[in-house]
């Protein structure tokens, strides 16, 4: 059979090779509801971010020193006394633009080329298959070779930008062990600072790119000892990169949401020294 003439290959029910049925799906499990689950998980968070990046407050506790993940780096003069750690860079921001915007994008776009959030939304949301056994509905696939899902092969870029990220987080982490009257201080707060810092560190390196940069071309393992000792261990996180993608999210709210609640009085951070 000849290709299509503009190169598309026929897919979901009208696929050449499919059954000839009516019906869509013979499966009499409730197979839509880990694609409705895995929607709404990903939705949640996307509405509740996307609230937070807007809103301008809350988002620093001068008395600790707690800035949340979505504001940091706050460079711009915009930002609240003391949330800029590196500075100003920038003047002030129009209300219309989130403060965290300079790393926003990168990371955006790292979660959304991620290999497997592509399977998330792709199944979830697109329904590209919605699951096994179930045909898809769209009429034809492309690939990721067209606009906008060709931008899916820079997901390596991004995994360079999340990686300096991941640095910029883990020095607001040391830099909230600070004290209510100076010094060196310890709160709950930094517990879940840290706890994120690391999920994101773990997240990050157990990415595909990540294991193929740091062994993924090498013919000779054994020439190379120390980048297969790398490889093999970016594998065994890589081997629950899914988990990790998920916990991230999890963390990431958890974090922003509790340096929201100190700074705005609702709770007290309880202290442990200082």
């Amino acid at each position: 059979m000849s290709a299509p003439a503009d190169n598309a290959v026929r897919a979901g029910v009208g696929a050449p090779r499919r059954a000839r049925i009516a019906e869509r799906t013979l499966r009499t499990d409730r197979w839509w509801v880990p694609p409705l689950l895995t929607t709404l998980g990903l939705a949640t968070f996307v509405i509740y971010a996307t609230v937070r990046a807007f809103v301008r407050t809350a988002y620093w506790v001068p008395e600790y020193h707690y800035l949340t993940p979505f504001y940091s780096p706050c460079v711009s003069t915009s930002c609240v006394p003391g949330s800029s750690h590196l500075g100003h860079w920038f003047g002030e921001f129009p209300a219309w633009l989130p403060l965290g915007v300079l790393v926003l994008p990168f990371l955006l776009g790292f979660r959304l080329t991620c290999y497997y959030y592509r399977k998330a939304y792709y199944r979830s949301v697109w329904l590209s298959p919605p699951a096994c056994a179930v045909a898809e509905p769209h009429g034809k696939y492309t690939g990721e070779t067209r606009l906008p899902l060709i931008v899916q092969n820079v997901h390596r870029y991004f995994f360079y930008v999340a990686a300096i990220v991941s640095v910029l987080n883990t020095y607001d982490a040391v830099v909230s062990f600070h004290g209510s009257t100076g010094g060196f201080g310890f709160g709950l707060g930094n517990i879940i600072i840290v706890g994120n810092v690391v999920m994101l560190w773990a997240y990050t390196i157990s990415c595909h790119s990540c294991r193929h940069i740091t062994g993924g071309r090498l013919k000779h393992f054994s020439r190379h000892p120390v980048r297969y000792w790398m490889w093999t261990q970016v594998t065994k996180l890589n081997n629950r990169h899914m988990l990790l993608a998920w916990i991230t999210l999890g963390t990431l709210v958890l974090t922003d949401l509790y340096v929201m609640l100190v700074s705005s009085g609702a709770i007290a951070d309880p202290r442990f020294v200082n």
